[in-house]
């Protein structure tokens, strides 16, 4: 699963750029090692963050980063859409947000509903299903604009059982491709309203192009001047 969910945060990141990008949440795996944004750090409550700071209450300025990735962030949290606020504020305009989440509709849901108590992630973590995740989106303004399912086969601890499975993982994304047990999102920051405000180059030549001849009724041109 590990390493299928960092391809996918590879590709999801490799072409964003920018000048800063933060991972809020699992700080011991680098999901932002593709990425080639100069200031790169990780924020959690869990050791071995850059900056010790809780998720639902990011210490950044508004509008100061380009890239936020939360790795299954939402799930271990209290309140997820408070996390996802505070990730809509600090974005800039056009920011990217990739999220990555354990499937309700999956075998590694029904394998959640026989394990016991404590028996620690992702199985005593409330799983977050995509068609909520994308309202939650909706509503701060978020725009969808790629995402896959993954990890097809059930979460089986024998790998003899995983192997025996392992024909699911082509099949599934195949033939039930909503059904994967894991999944990664990416979702643009768009702001209704703003307009983009071309260069004084491009002015200048609008304003260049606008003097034409322009042709008159006896075959001669007339010129036009500011």
């Amino acid at each position: 699963m590990l390493d299928w969910e960092r391809e996918q945060f590879d590709h999801a990141t490799e072409d964003v750029f920018g000048y800063r990008a933060v991972q809020a949440g699992v700080p011991g795996i680098d999901f932002l090692r593709a990425n080639r944004i100069p200031f790169r750090f990780t924020l959690a409550l869990e050791h071995g963050a850059t900056l010790a700071a809780d998720p639902m209450q990011l210490p950044l300025a508004n509008q100061s980063v380009d890239l936020v990735v939360l790795p299954h962030a939402l799930e271990s949290t209290a309140d997820p859409h408070l996390v996802l606020r505070e990730a809509e504020r600090v974005l800039i305009p056009e920011g990217q947000l990739v999220i990555s989440g354990f499937n309700p509709l999956s075998f590694w849901r029904l394998r959640q509903l026989f394990a016991k108590k404590g028996a620690g992630a992702p199985w005593d973590e409330r799983f977050i299903g995509l068609l909520r995740l994308k309202d939650w989106l909706h509503l701060l303004g978020f725009e969808l604009n790629g995402g896959r399912f993954g990890c097809y086969a059930p979460a089986f601890e024998n790998p003899i059982w995983l192997s025996r499975f392992a024909f699911m993982e082509k099949a599934g994304a195949r033939w039930w491709p909503i059904m994967g047990g894991v999944y990664v999102v990416r979702a643009v920051k768009r702001v209704h309203g703003m307009r983009l405000i071309a260069p004084a180059w491009r002015r200048e030549r609008a304003r260049r192009r606008a003097v034409a001849a322009l042709p008159q009724r006896n075959g001669s041109t007339r010129q036009r001047h500011d």
